[in-house]
């Protein structure tokens, strides 16, 4: 009885967000988008990997928004970012994102494909710590950045913090992960989607203790998030990881990559290094201490919902 309640309470707390000016546009915009990713869908299936990669260090060709980061920091500018998309997806869900960062200065983006026949987060995990250990090994940089999307984001956090996989990950940013799991996985029955339930073992195997986990989190969700039931499970709370939620309001699951607040707080993360995650700009809000920050509670007046930019 519990089960039902609970996913019906969730519903009613999306239909409250979705009622809002906010949400109204926000819902407009997840249509839209959707319709547009999958006349790019096919093209995301071409090839298991991609690549946006900046050859030498000459910066007189590039434009001020991107050589500005390279003369500020040209090791964060050149730190490998790894995008991982999410459940039956494919990396075309990163074409606004991808194009941001290169934009904002950063000088090497990785996209991959898993399959979607994909069906169990372990294997993934596992699957992707080699693909991470082959991107250390190719461009000498002992720790990359890694962004997932949904499903993606939760076969990340099981390589860093099960695996071993935060000496190589310096930041994991996740987008609409289903952290705590999400009862909409209850609505299909295989190994995969059994995992993904709240309290499976999967869920407790991740909130076990993680001792001296050196990667920082940044952790996006939202209140109009359809996927990830409830919403708020796409928070991260665990007392050993440093990690900082952003709440966001009237954005939908597919939109987060898209929205230009979270392109602008990912690219403003990954601008700025140290070993800690905290930041080393003076002016710059620091990601925090080792320890969860506290989850903002998403606005419920109006507002403008986070905006497309195509251009990044």
């Amino acid at each position: 009885m519990r089960r039902p309640r609970a996913f019906l309470a969730a519903v009613g707390e999306v239909a409250g967000a979705l009622l809002t000016p906010t949400g109204l546009a926000g819902a407009a915009l997840e249509a839209s988008w959707m319709g547009l990713h999958l006349g790019l869908y096919p093209l995301g299936l071409l090839g298991p990997r991609a690549s946006d990669r900046r050859q030498g260090y000459r910066l007189g060709h590039l434009p001020p928004s991107q050589r500005g980061l390279a003369i500020q920091n040209v090791e964060a500018a050149e730190t490998p970012i790894l995008l991982v998309h999410g459940m039956v997806d494919n990396r075309s869900i990163f074409t606004v994102l991808r194009r941001g960062l290169v934009r904002r200065g950063f000088g090497r983006i990785e996209t991959i494909n898993y399959s979607i026949f994909t069906g169990d987060v372990r294997a993934a995990a596992a699957d992707l710590g080699a693909e991470v250990e082959r991107i250390v090994e190719e461009t000498g940089y002992e720790r990359i950045h890694v962004i997932g999307h949904s499903m993606g984001g939760l076969i990340a956090r099981y390589y860093v913090t099960r695996l071993g996989g935060d000496q190589h990950v310096h930041t994991l940013v996740t987008l609409g992960t289903p952290h705590q799991g999400s009862y909409l996985a209850y609505t299909w029955n295989n190994g995969l989607t059994r995992q993904l339930r709240p309290r499976s073992a999967l869920m407790k195997e991740l909130a076990a203790p993680v001792a001296e986990c050196q990667t920082r989190f940044l952790v996006y969700w939202s209140d109009l998030d359809q996927v990830v039931v409830p919403q708020h499970n796409a928070a991260l709370h665990h007392p050993d990881l440093n990690v900082h939620n952003v709440a966001l309001h009237g954005v939908g699951h597919m939109s987060l990559p898209i929205t230009s607040s979270v392109v602008h707080g990912i690219s403003t993360a990954l601008a700025h290094l140290d070993t800690s995650g905290a930041t080393v700009t003076p002016g710059v809000s620091s990601l925090g201490s080792r320890r969860t920050t506290a989850t903002r509670k998403p606005r419920s007046g109006p507002a403008i919902p986070g905006r497309v930019d195509p251009a990044g």
